[in-house]
């Protein structure tokens, strides 16, 4: 990926463009190779690639999340495994997500749930059928937090109490702290948009990045905050960049990318972060940082935050690199 033009090409010599690879957020060969041979149902590579990150919660979370979304509409794939192995708690946690991505991937729009009652009832059967096998991964590894993570996602579809949902927050953080998937979902769940308050959404997200190590990419809660708050709150008025973000709320966001470097092993979700910065600053037309770190991105865009911006993520994230001068395939 080249950031406009690069005065050190020779002449004539038009620069590589980075391709876009869709999906898959993310600096780990291990995974990319197991999302493949799983989006194939070589389903046993998805286990040799959940064991080999029992010591890194981290990089556990990333994964399950990307396995559970690569299986879905073959979560039986991962149920035949179990039947072999009923003891694998890296299988209970596999299924569990999965359900909880065929969930997500099935629910009706909220503007439509009148007409499409049966749709709804299938959606809710099926992320209530998540609970149980995280529930047993959680049983058979009591020190795991990432159980507990994808439970957030799940109370989250399943409109659980507040009280239900922060029993769940204190559950994962009291295994893992820093656990950033865990994170997100809080933000979410504390945002206007699934019932929450803009004011504890965003002293969430501040505190939490406060707390954070300077390698930490937990500072990307911030510009996360802003687009749960802006797809609440200015629904329907959004035109344009200018739109989006204000000079106030752009100098917030940038006050977390400053307290924030990647640094020489970077962490499981630093291209998420980038993809996070990167989509607010050029919302904000600020556009020296929206290329830095949509450079950093290396044609690898993320789900959140492109999917606030239209329903395809990628064509979101190509129309933001275009109006830079980002060169992408």
């Amino acid at each position: 990926m080249e950031v406009d033009r690069v005065h050190s090409q020779p002449s004539g010599v038009r620069p590589r463009a980075a391709r876009v690879i869709r999906g898959r957020a993310w600096l780990d060969p291990v995974l990319d190779r197991a999302v493949e041979a799983v989006s194939d149902r070589y389903m046993r590579v998805g286990v040799s690639a959940l064991a080999e990150s029992r010591t890194d919660p981290e990089l556990r979370s990333l994964r399950v999340e990307a396995l559970a979304k690569a299986a879905v509409g073959w979560s039986q794939g991962v149920e035949s495994l179990l039947a072999e192995d009923p003891g694998n708690p890296d299988l209970w946690l596999w299924l569990g997500r999965t359900r909880v991505e065929e969930a997500w991937r099935i629910r009706p729009d909220a503007r439509a749930r009148a007409v499409q009652a049966a749709g709804f009832t299938a959606y809710t059967k099926k992320m209530r059928s998540a609970r149980e096998p995280l529930m047993t991964a959680a049983e058979k590894w009591p020190d795991d937090p990432v159980p507990w993570e994808s439970m957030l996602w799940a109370a989250l579809g399943s409109d659980l109490d507040r009280d239900e949902k922060d029993r769940l927050w204190k559950e994962a953080q009291r295994r893992w702290p820093t656990l950033y998937g865990a994170h997100v979902a809080r933000v979410i769940m504390l945002s206007p948009q699934w019932g929450g308050m803009a004011e504890e959404m965003f002293d969430f997200a501040r505190v939490a990045m406060s707390m954070a190590p300077r390698h930490d990419p937990r500072a990307a809660l911030i510009p996360l905050a802003y687009f749960e708050y802006f797809v609440q709150e200015r629904s329907g008025i959004i035109r344009g960049s200018s739109s989006w973000f204000s000079a106030e709320e752009c100098r917030d966001v940038e006050a977390a990318a400053r307290g924030w470097f990647e640094g020489h092993r970077p962490h499981p979700r630093t291209i998420e972060a980038h993809n996070l910065f990167g989509a607010a600053f050029h919302l904000a037309d600020a556009r020296r940082p929206a290329r830095q770190h949509l450079n950093r991105t290396l044609g690898r865009p993320s789900s959140l935050p492109w999917s606030y911006l239209g329903s395809d993520p990628v064509d979101q994230y190509l129309k933001a690199c275009k109006q830079l001068n980002l060169t992408v395939t």
